[in-house]
Parts: structure tokens; C-alpha cells; sequence
């Protein structure tokens, strides 16, 4: 929303306010205004001057004792120059330094989506979420979101208008409880500042005592509590509503009846939802089995259909207009085990496995040579048993190395000429054959350039877009960009890096961990929790060149997404 359009007292909100209608912006502008009056004090965009920690420089401004033993000399010797200067603000003082005590954890937001809350209780909800978020993002900070009855771990991210659709589908049939408020606070970082949303009189019987650590929201180790209830009632409904947060009471007014009630249903959210694209009724596939994959450089996913020989292939390319054009899945039909593919410029190429023989099949463009060649699998290694395992993972990637086609099977990478002919041409990387299948962005011969000395002799390296990371444990790592850049990014958990993209110049680690099936996107300074596309049975797809991720979150149903802001583009399926 143009912050033309807004009030004076709002248009400071225009980022936040441009997920809602304009209408709804201005009805819900008094309880914004007076909410961020209320939190800010608890929860402060910019650091305090924190403690005195020595001196920092040399400055034109300060107390007499700070003045540069320099300038006393000159008042001694030259007094008329030292009142000059003194005037003319010309003397030099040493700037004394402070060290901040702020924390700069993330901001965690707990909501209560029960009974009592329903109502007036949403809409001072709706409110805080805005508050919060944009106090998060001016201090550089992430918004989390948790439902009170969704599993530990699971957590609403990312922008208004990708947050609140989801923040609002949520509602639980009971209240939550104490214990509910535990589980979601156990595993928060230490700096993590925790609210929890809710209203009064359940309130002190929800909470689980003194938080401490992680979900300690202020100083004195409680959580900070929003609390709500109806106030006054009018003739359409309810008109104010109480807010108490520690020892501060405040009376509010809500918006009118009838634009309260669309907000309550969505209606006034404001969102360029992802493109859904159907896939062909007659290749949806088995459930569990359609492992997306970015096999090449395009911005083609790849998927297995419903039979073994049935490859689906979805553009997912983000253009200005993405939402004007019908994006589609598309349905190649091969004889037999599709064993790998991949696209380069306006052809797709596929090998598939039918009756003890491998042939090739192109979409696209018409290649020289031979229409189609026969390879016998025994050349590519591609043994039963080899086959059986490819047939539940993502598709090989079949990359193209002149007139000839190069794929990776069976721990080696083989190269077929025109005529059918294959060759050995070395080990794959002892890296990139992972439990889920070949990991591309982990294969040393794929990265663009000379990895780092240091980066082979790692047990992890991973790259994309000529940037290369590797670590010794797994979970601290170091990243050297295109640009010569050098980072390090960390995570806690027991977690596998299922790709590196970039924002901007930052380079992003995208895990996913095995236990919790949360995927997130670390860097050097903050974490984000793409909450969806958590939830898959395998690691995400990560594009090796673009911010893109993919995912299958529910059995035969994919998102794809920017993987460093979590905003779904496109949302395929379903295949089951």
C-alpha cells in the first residue's frame, strides 16, 4: 500500500499495512497506534547507549575532562585560538565507547487460536502481528509465529502477507495448556524474545511458571502476555476491547461490525497467492514418490508421474507477470523406468530403462545423428538392484558435455556419444552420493571453478553459483562467494545442508533436518524457518543457480518458493 494513501500517523506502517485492504488499514489504525505505544517499551527497535566500555575515537563534542591533553596545552599556550575553537565547535575529545546489552534474538509470538479467543481476540491478534513484525524487521530480526497445539517446532515465518493467511486458518476447538506452552518454548535460542497472545483470566493458568532462558520475554524471567477480553458491546456486536499487558490496562475500540467480520474471513487480506498449476489428470503420481529436482541450470522441476515411465516437467521460472500466464505441468511419456533427465535450451532429454535396454528420448529441438540409441545398461552399471533404488528417488540429473551426454550411475560418471557409445569418465565425488540420491551441488566437477584446497580436503563441501562451503562437522561452516567474500555460518541442530543459494551477495544454507523435517535458511547473522516447505519425507530440491526450493511437504502435493524469504510461487499438484 502507497503511503500516500494512509493517514499521517500510518504511513510509517505502509510496508506492513500493504498485505491489508485500505479499508481495513484505517479501521484497525487506532489499535495499531496504541499497541506499538504500549510494547514498545518491551520491545525497543533501536539498542539503548548500553554500558561504558572505554573510549571509541576522537570527536567534536564532550564533557571538559574528555578534551584531548593536546587542546589543554593550546589553552595555556594560545588561549585566544582555544576559545576560538571552542566557539567554532573546532576542539577535539576522546568519544567514549559503550557495549550494548540488548539482545538481538529473534521476536517468537505464541497465539492462543481457542475458543476464547475468537472474535475480538483475533483482531487485537491481527494487530500485535503487525506491531511485531515490524519492529522485528527494523532491527533486522525474524518473526516467528506458533500456534499453541501445533507440534514443537512448527512456526509461521516470513512476510505479512504470506504470514497472516496462514496465522488466521488456525483454529483449535479447545484452549491451550500449560504444557502446550512449554513444549513451544523449550527449544528457543536464549535470545529470543517470546510473547504469547491469549486472553486474561486462562492466562496465569496456561503459563508453566517461570520461564527461564529461552522463553524468559523480559528481565524479571516471565513471559510477556498480551492478554485480551471484550470490553463493551454495542447493538452489531462487540465495540472495545481490554488489553493488559504486565501491569498496564488499556481500553480499545475495534473496527466496525462489518469490516471486522470480513477481516475475520480473509476477505480483506491483500495477497498475491502462488500460481496453482494442475498437473495432467492421467500422471498424477503414487504418494510419496513425487521427489521434485532441479536436475540442470533451467528452471524445470522434475517429477516422477504415476507410472514408472511418466516424467512431469513444470517451468517454475519468476517473471514480473507470472500470474498473467497459465503455468502447466507437463507429462512426457516413456517406455519404462524414467532413470534421469535434464534440459538444455529449448530440448529435454530423458534416459529410461525398458526391457534390458537403455534408450534416450528428446522433447524439443531435433538433435543430429541418430533419431534414438540403445545402450546396454550393463555399460552404465545400472545393474536390478541399482535400478530398484533409483526408482524411489529424484531422477539423475543427464547434463549435456558437447554432442555428448554425461549422467551419474552406480558411483561413476559415464559419457554416451551420438551413436550410443559410453565411456568412463571418473568416480563421482565421494560426497554427492547422499541416502536421498546424487546431490549435484555437493559433486566438486559441477562447481564452476577451482574449489579451495582446503574445501576438498573437507569432510562437507557443498556450492552453487561459484560459491563453495565446506565445514569439518557439519554444522559450522565456511563460505568464500564468487566475489571472494568470506563468512561463517552456524546452526545448532542435527540438521543436513540440502543446498546454497543467495541473497543478494549473501550466501544462504538451506538444512533440512531429518528429525523435525523443518527446512531453514541460515546466514551468518540470522536463521529463518521456512515453515513451508517443512514437513517433507526427503530434503528439499534447491535450484543450483537461482533462489529457488522445492519441495514435496505433503505426499504428491509440491510448493516451490524463494528460498531465502519463504514465499511460495507456485504450488503443483496434486499428485496424489
Amino acid at each position: 500500500m502507497s503511503a500516500t494513501r494512509l493517514p499521517a500517523a500510518l504511513a510509517p506502517w505502509a510496508g506492513s499495512l500493504s498485505a491489508l485492504s485500505p479499508e481495513l488499514a484505517l479501521a484497525l489504525g487506532p489499535l495499531l497506534r496504541h499497541l506499538d505505544q504500549l510494547v514498545g517499551a518491551r520491545e525497543p527497535v533501536t539498542d539503548g547507549p548500553g554500558e561504558p566500555d572505554g573510549t571509541g575515537g576522537i570527536g567534536r563534542s564532550g564533557r571538559p575532562e574528555q578534551l584531548l591533553p593536546a587542546e589543554w596545552l593550546l589553552a595555556e599556550e594560545h588561549p585566544d585560538e582555544f576559545l576560538r575553537r571552542f566557539v567554532d565547535h573546532e576542539l577535539l575529545y576522546l568519544a567514549p565507547e559503550f557495549r550494548s546489552t540488548v539482545t538481538r534474538g529473534r521476536t517468537v509470538v505464541l497465539v492462543d487460536a481457542g475458543p476464547s479467543q475468537a472474535g475480538a481476540g483475533r483482531l487485537v491478534q491481527l494487530a500485535a502481528l503487525l506491531v511485531l513484525h515490524r519492529r522485528a524487521a527494523a532491527r533486522g530480526s525474524e518473526l516467528l509465529v506458533g500456534v499453541l497445539g501445533d507440534p514443537p517446532g512448527r512456526w509461521l515465518a516470513g512476510e505479512p502477507a504470506d504470514l497472516l493467511p496462514s496465522w488466521l486458518a488456525a483454529r483449535r476447538p479447545t484452549e491451550p495448556t500449560a504444557e502446550q506452552v512449554r513444549e513451544a518454548t523449550a527449544d528457543l535460542d536464549a535470545a529470543d524474545r517470546v510473547w504469547l497472545l491469549t486472553s486474561p483470566r486462562p492466562a496465569g493458568d496456561r503459563l508453566p511458571g517461570p520461564l527461564s532462558g529461552a522463553a524468559a520475554g523480559g528481565p524479571s524471567g516471565t513471559p510477556r502476555v498480551l492478554a485480551t477480553e471484550v470490553a463493551r458491546w454495542g447493538p452489531a456486536g462487540a465495540t472495545h476491547v481490554t488489553v493488559r499487558l504486565d501491569r498496564t490496562e488499556l481500553e480499545l475500540p475495534l473496527p466496525a461490525a462489518d469490516i471486522a467480520v470480513r477481516a475475520l474471513r480473509g476477505a480483506e487480506f491483500r495477497r498475491n497467492g502462488p500460481v496453482l498449476v494442475p498437473a495432467p489428470a492421467d500422471a498424477v503420481g503414487p504418494s510419496g514418490r513425487a521427489l521434485p529436482v532441479f536436475t540442470t541450470d533451467a528452471t524445470l522441476l522434475l517429477a516422477r508421474g504415476r507410472g514408472e515411465g511418466t516424467l512431469l516437467a513444470t517451468d517454475v521460472r519468476v517473471t514480473a507477470h507470472k500470474h498473467d500466464a497459465l503455468t502447466r505441468t507437463k507429462a512426457h511419456h516413456l517406455n519404462g523406468q524414467v532413470i534421469a533427465a535434464g534440459r538444455t535450451g529449448r530440448r529435454l532429454f530423458a534416459l529410461h530403462l525398458h526391457r534390458d535396454r537403455v534408450l534416450r528420448y528428446v522433447s524439443g529441438r531435433k538433435v543430429g545423428g541418430a533419431a534414438e540409441f540403445v545402450v546396454d545398461p550393463a555399460f552404465l552399471g545400472l545393474d536390478g538392484t541399482v535400478a530398484e533404488a533409483l526408482a524411489s528417488r529424484p531422477v539423475l540429473p543427464l547434463l549435456c558435455s558437447g554432442d555428448d551426454l554425461l549422467v551419474p550411475v552406480a558411483g561413476r560418471w559415464r559419457r554416451i556419444a551420438p551413436d550410443g557409445a559410453v565411456t568412463d569418465d571418473g568416480p563421482v565425488g565421494r560426497r554427492a552420493e547422499g541416502p536421498h540420491g546424487f546431490e549435484r551441488f555437493r559433486e566438486p566437477r559441477l562447481f564452476d571453478r577451482t574449489p579451495q584446497r582446503e574445501a576438498l580436503r573437507a569432510p562437507h563441501l557443498v556450492h552453487a553459483g561459484g560459491t563453495a562451503a565446506w565445514s569439518e562437522d557439519g554444522r559450522t561452516w565456511t563460505v568464500r562467494t564468487r566475489l571472494g567474500d568470506e563468512r561463517r555460518l552456524s546452526f545448532r541442530e542435527k540438521a543436513l545442508v540440502a543446498g546454497l543459494v543467495h541473497d543478494g551477495r549473501e550466501p544462504v544454507l538451506i538444512t533440512w533436518s531429518p528429525d523435525s523435517r523443518m527446512v531453514r535458511a541460515i546466514r551468518y547473522n540470522s536463521t529463518r524457518t521456512l515453515s513451508r516447505f517443512s514437513g517433507g519425507a526427503a530434503p528439499p530440491a534447491v535450484h543450483p543457480t537461482e533462489p529457488l526450493i522445492a519441495s514435496e511437504f505433503s505426499p504428491g502435493r509440491v510448493v516451490v518458493g524463494d528460498a531465502t524469504t519463504g514465499r511460495i510461487h507456485h504450488v503443483i499438484g496434486s499428485y496424489a
